[in-house]
């Protein structure tokens, strides 16, 4: 093995925190950062440059969810990290730029450069990494990718392994944000149930000694959510205007008591979104008023069994079937055939006169109005985690332009969850009858978020 050259580095005690769980023989994923200005690139580059003398003929990728971000940001970083190490570009080692390689002439090393970005129409299943075979690798923005594209990086790990006595590794960095990373590292490290082969560390930028009081003072200077997020390195703060949802609201829906406080009879309901075979799954949530008191997640499921399942909780609930919905679209109209329910299509037209792009974008709203008057109960905690990361990410887009009301595409949802956002949209259908028990009521006059929660706060109230 080539001796990697000292270089002068003093890290900070987050740093070293996760440096030596980068060069430990039990830990294989790690998660760096949480604010701006932490030092998460650098660490990252330092790393993989170090392997890269220190293994002989070894092979790291460094990527992000966009190649060409990666070249304009991490790639600059990485070039000053050579410097530092006192390796000449063009002598010592060697750009490709056509091919996104650096070759290390020393020792034959190499750092592959990869666009992690999700494709779902021309590579949904990230079929350009199959062929990669990698010692480990350094993801830098890692919140911006999705999981499957995580997982499949992971499996590439595996090159001279053995011969170099090495276990799997890789290190991601980012910001606060709800996906993944929230729901693999930063809570299970908060709550103490972390995965032991995986670490969380927090690094801010005042911990940092070699960042500029003058970025930190510009972080300070920043306000409201990009202030939490990026000074403060707070993962609870909801910092995208668009979302509908806000977290906190979200996860009041599992200690919400909306039957108890009420104390009236309601009816039982039952909505499904149905998954093709093997695609997805099927999620049936049986509701008590506007509580949801039981959900099944069906996976590989035929219609037949989907229909068999929602018969069952029909006879089960004494639930009629103008009171069972099930998504319409695709394979969800043989399930609406045989059970003669109601059928929910998503790009019908809304109820009333309004001003929604269509009906599923005017459900949404009136989940998101509901979800924040507490009105909205789930019982059941087993897909918690599932649900708030769907609902979290439902958007509303083009707010700034004329025209109908629009939230962000499905196809949208699943590049940024890596799944079909299947828990939301089946709790989301409930809000049909919702709908349907105010057919005079004009929302047409609907222009923004307050006045959408006044108007839906007035029609739900006259309910009870």
């Amino acid at each position: 093995m080539t001796q990697a050259t000292d270089i002068n580095w003093t890290p900070t005690k987050p740093q070293a925190e996760a440096w030596k769980l980068l060069t430990d023989s039990t830990t294989i994923e790690v998660a760096f950062g949480g604010a701006a200005g932490g030092g998460k690139s650098f660490l990252g580059c330092l790393w993989i440059v170090y392997s890269c003398l220190r293994y002989d003929g070894s092979r790291w990728l460094i990527g992000r969810s966009e190649l060409k971000a990666l070249k304009k940001t991490t790639l600059v970083t990485l070039f000053a990290v050579l410097k530092l190490f006192q390796l000449k570009i063009g002598e010592d080692v060697i750009y490709n730029q056509q091919d996104g390689e650096l070759l290390f002439t020393l020792n034959g090393s190499r750092i592959i450069l990869v666009d992690l970005k999700y494709y779902p129409s021309k590579d949904p299943e990230f079929d350009n990494l199959g062929s990669l075979e990698i010692t480990g690798a350094f993801i830098d923005e890692a919140s911006q990718i999705i999981e499957k594209c995580k997982s499949i990086v992971g499996s590439r790990c595996r090159y001279k392994l053995d011969e170099f006595g090495l276990i799997p590794k890789i290190l991601y960095t980012c910001n606060p944000t709800k996906n993944w990373v929230y729901k693999q590292f930063y809570l299970p490290n908060r709550e103490g149930s972390i995965q032991k082969q995986r670490a969380f560390v927090q690094a801010l930028a005042r911990d940092n000694i070699n960042v500029s009081i003058h970025y930190i003072k510009q972080l300070q200077r920043l306000v409201g959510a990009s202030k939490e997020r990026l000074y403060f390195g707070n993962w609870e703060y909801d910092d995208d205007p668009t979302r509908l949802f806000e977290y906190g609201h979200l996860q009041s829906m599992f200690s919400n008591s909306v039957n108890e406080v009420h104390k009236k009879i309601y009816k039982y309901y039952i909505s499904v979104d149905v998954a093709r075979l093997g695609s997805d799954k099927t999620v049936i949530c049986v509701w008590y008023g506007l509580e949801v008191i039981k959900i099944i997640k069906m996976d590989k499921s035929t219609v037949s069994q989907v229909c068999d399942r929602v018969h069952s909780l029909s006879a089960f609930y004494n639930i009629p079937r103008s009171r069972v919905i099930a998504d319409e679209d695709g394979v969800g109209g043989g399930v609406v055939d045989m059970l003669k329910c109601k059928g929910f299509i998503n790009g019908s037209s809304p109820k009333g006169q309004t001003n929604y792009q269509n009906l599923k974008t005017q459900c949404y709203f009136m989940l998101k109005a509901l979800v924040e008057q507490g009105r909205i109960g789930i019982k059941p905690r087993d897909y918690m985690e599932d649900i708030i990361e769907e609902m979290s990410q439902i958007k509303e887009i083009d707010a700034d332009k004329d025209g109908k009301i629009k939230i962000i595409k499905k196809s949208e949802l699943i590049k940024t969850l890596g799944k079909s956002p299947d828990y939301a949209d089946a709790i989301m259908m409930r809000m049909f009858y919702e709908l349907g028990q105010n057919k005079n009521v004009s929302l047409s006059m609907v222009n923004s978020y307050n006045k959408a929660e006044t108007v839906f706060g007035d029609i739900y109230n006259q309910q009870f």
